[in-house]
């Protein structure tokens, strides 16, 4: 499939959520125009928040490839992906995101997404959602266990 038909296929998923009850967001990964897996947002037929069309469509292909690393793929997302999205694209190792509408287009229906980018931006301590440390010291109990075990797998 081409570059074209693999995000016409992502927007296709997109139309068809919306009348199955989901967001309006949808998603592929490929390889070399071979579709591995598809996503839709399930936010709300689901009651996850994170059901967003791009984590469904890493947790599929993680899925079916045996894998946590996605370095050789690409997504296909009808929208930009949110900062969630994008963190949970980077920790998967995709190759490259190619997108449809924008955030902006996103807001204009009312998911928006700015206010997160926004925020990340901010200093902690200014953050609108109050972020305390808490037992920082006992916290690196578990950082010291990775640090030592010998057959950790790294990601």
């Amino acid at each position: 499939m081409t570059k074209e038909e693999l995000m016409r296929r992502a927007i296709s998923l997109a139309v068809e959520n919306v009348a199955n009850g989901g967001g309006p967001f949808g998603a592929v990964i490929a390889r070399d125009g071979e579709i591995v897996a598809e996503g839709v947002n399930r936010v709300t037929p689901n009651h996850d928040p994170t059901a967003h069309a791009e984590v469904s469509a890493i947790r599929a292909a993680c899925a079916k490839l045996q894998t946590f690393d996605l370095t050789g793929y690409e997504i296909y997302t009808s929208c930009e992906p949110c900062p969630m999205c994008l963190g949970a694209i980077y920790w998967a190792h995709l190759d490259r995101i190619y997108y449809g509408a924008n955030q902006h287009d996103a807001a204009e229906i009312d998911f928006d997404d700015v206010f997160i980018y926004k925020e990340l931006a901010v200093p902690v301590e200014e953050r609108q959602k109050q972020m305390l440390r808490l037992l920082p010291t006992e916290a690196l109990a578990a950082f010291n266990a990775w640090r030592e075990k010998d057959d950790k797998v790294a990601y």
